[in-house]
């Protein structure tokens, strides 16, 4: 299998990440210790239950410095799996397998922890009818990994850059004078999606007349989330942001938005508990 996802350059990442590692003078420990002709047999197994990301972006550091390397993915990426699961097996060059270990298991643990956090969420919201979206709010260089693990946990992915949909947030309202007249510019330059954040009921209709295609209700509380609910009226989705937690974010939810936007799946999801270890044949 090779994995590919849109504006993300795998083999990139995966050069980049090992000179970060090897430096100028390699692996000394791995070159040292290890004979050049000896062999490793191996399994990536989890220490945690966890919803499964990025194996097959492990799977790329292997196969980067062992190309005969035998690789054998025992689960998918999106399945949610209980501790000691057995996500992969592999046997190759015992020096290889050793310097691309850490590298692997960073990028695994980490978007298996945005994953697995990202499924709290969606599981904590199911049934009410409302959408998990993620946010910008990632590591420079791996938002399109840490979007591509959110959506292994169950999200929608919400904006990818600046690019794809005006968001129009308090300080673009202050510098623009309100709510309706940075609306009513991104719609006069032509933009066709213009999502807008309002922290106050009064902001609703200033916002819908000038153009809004979406509204942001920023840090509402649940009465007030269904009285802007109510009176929006199906006419834009609508998405609560701002301070959600699992504890907060069913009744949230209930509210009847579309949409609950959280930063802290990817801004503060820890990483999973996945290694590598020897495995005797």
């Amino acid at each position: 299998m090779t994995f590919a996802l849109d504006g993300f350059d795998l083999d990139g990442f995966v050069r980049a990440t090992l000179a970060e590692d090897l430096g100028d003078k390699g692996d000394v420990t791995s070159a040292a210790v290890i004979p050049a002709e000896a062999r490793f047999r191996a399994v990536m197994d989890t220490r945690d239950a966890i919803t499964v990301a990025g194996l097959e972006i492990a799977a790329a550091f292997f196969r980067a410095l062992d190309a005969d390397v035998s690789i054998e993915l025992l689960v998918e990426d999106g399945a949610t799996v209980p501790r000691g699961t057995d996500l992969m097996r592999l046997e190759g060059s015992a020096r290889a397998m050793l310097t691309a270990e850490r590298s692997a298991l960073n990028t695994v643990q980490h978007l298996s922890g945005i994953a697995t956090l990202t499924r709290a969420y969606v599981d904590r919201i199911r049934g009410t009818g409302a959408t998990l979206l993620d946010t910008r709010k990632t590591i420079p260089g791996l938002r399109r990994l840490e979007k591509y693990a959110t959506r292994m946990g169950g999200a929608k992915n919400h904006r990818m850059g600046l690019w794809d949909a005006a968001m129009i947030k308090d300080n673009h309202v202050a510098v623009a004078g309100g709510v309706a007249e940075a609306a009513a510019r991104a719609k006069a330059a032509g933009i066709a999606e213009i999502i807008v954040e309002v922290d106050r009921i009064d902001q609703i209709e200033p916002a819908l007349a000038a153009g809004a295609t979406w509204l942001l209700l920023d840090n509402f509380v649940p009465a007030n989330l269904r009285g802007a609910v109510t009176l929006i009226g199906g006419r834009v989705p609508t998405e609560a942001s701002g301070g959600v937690t699992l504890e907060t974010i069913r009744a949230i939810a209930e509210t009847g938005v579309t949409y609950v936007s959280v930063g802290r799946i990817t801004q503060s999801a820890p990483a999973a508990d996945i290694g590598l270890d020897f495995a005797p044949a």
